[in-house]
């Protein structure tokens, strides 16, 4: 199946149900997220960073991605530029991405609105869907790094004039999570009073929460007891907020940091214990089905499961 708009996944899912958008980076990801999407008959985001883009040579994971669509046929899926600016932004519409993402947010809001607004204009041009951002998280993600003094939350008002100037699609909001695994280490948790206000002034509206992996407490703990050094406090969003934000017009929840903690585990586990071997495969297909079952169990959670059977009935 050919990659679908953002813009057509949210149309179905405001208010129901939220898209899991799964950062990958590797082939294994790319397998276990078309695996397990095709298993959960669940609509999915495929998101790639510029980091990503760098690491993997953009035609090659591109070429990765379009393989898995051939080997899964049957699931749902758009592909989507995470966290980039014009340049990205403009070579990914160049190379079959359905949706990018202008992060102009740590600059001034008029500065924002500007490279935001030029970045819509070439995209809905071409048909795609555009996310931006308005507020700022702290945390670690890739080559981004914002102090936590610095992160503050999106201004509800602001974010209706912020639409309405630069006409995106989606919008990343601040509202209490962070990027990396320390989202909640002063736990406050996710601000429902801010993500409500902002709801009610974008009514509708298709909002998108970064950060939002859950950061499983068992997956720390256990790669510290394979040599890692992790801080204890680590922690991410919790499965209610999760649910809850849903009812709150969140539509997209990007998803990283579970993925990488999950690899970590597996790896330091696989080598831990079996000292003898180097072959990659082995822990390769390890890693894979653990990633299947994690992100199975996140689509449930999100309840997407088993919509991606009313894209396919609407193509009919």
């Amino acid at each position: 199946m050919l990659p679908v708009t953002t813009n057509l996944l949210f149309e179905q899912c405001y208010g129901k149900y939220a898209i899991a958008a799964v950062n990958v980076f590797n082939m294994e990801q790319v397998h276990a997220l078309f695996a397990a999407a095709q298993q959960a008959a669940a609509p999915v985001i495929v998101q790639i960073t510029p980091a990503a883009r760098n690491y993997a040579q953009p035609d090659m994971l591109m070429a990765m991605v379009k393989e898995a669509a051939e080997i899964y046929p049957d699931v749902v899926y758009a592909i989507h530029l995470d966290h980039g600016n014009e340049e990205h932004a403009f070579s990914a519409m160049e190379s079959g991405f359905t949706s990018v993402m202008i992060d102009a947010s740590h600059d001034p809001y008029e500065k924002n609105v500007v490279r935001t607004r030029a970045v819509v204009q070439k995209a809905h041009e071409k048909g795609i869907s555009v996310e931006a951002e308005l507020g700022v998280l702290s945390g670690v993600e890739d080559d981004l790094s914002i102090e936590e003094s610095k992160a503050k939350y999106t201004d509800p008002e602001q974010a209706r004039e912020f639409v309405e100037l630069t006409r995106c699609d989606s919008l990343a909001i601040a509202v209490g999570t962070s990027h990396g695994a320390y989202k909640f280490s002063g736990g406050k948790g996710l601000q429902f009073d801010v993500l409500k206000k902002i709801q009610d002034s974008l009514p509708g509206f298709p909002l998108v929460l970064h950060g939002a992996s859950i950061v499983n407490k068992e997956d720390v703990e256990r790669i510290n007891r394979h040599g890692g050094k992790l801080q204890q406090d680590a922690a991410g969003v919790t499965k209610e907020e999760l649910s809850r934000a849903i009812l709150s017009g969140v539509c997209k929840v990007n998803i990283a940091t579970d993925l990488r903690l999950l690899w970590a585990r597996v790896y330091r586990e696989f080598f831990t214990k079996n000292p003898d071997l180097f072959d990659p495969v082995i822990p390769g297909k390890e890693y894979m089905k653990a990633c299947m079952e994690m992100l199975t169990d996140r689509f449930a959670l999100l309840g997407a499961s088993g919509k991606a059977l009313t894209f396919k009935e609407k193509s009919v």
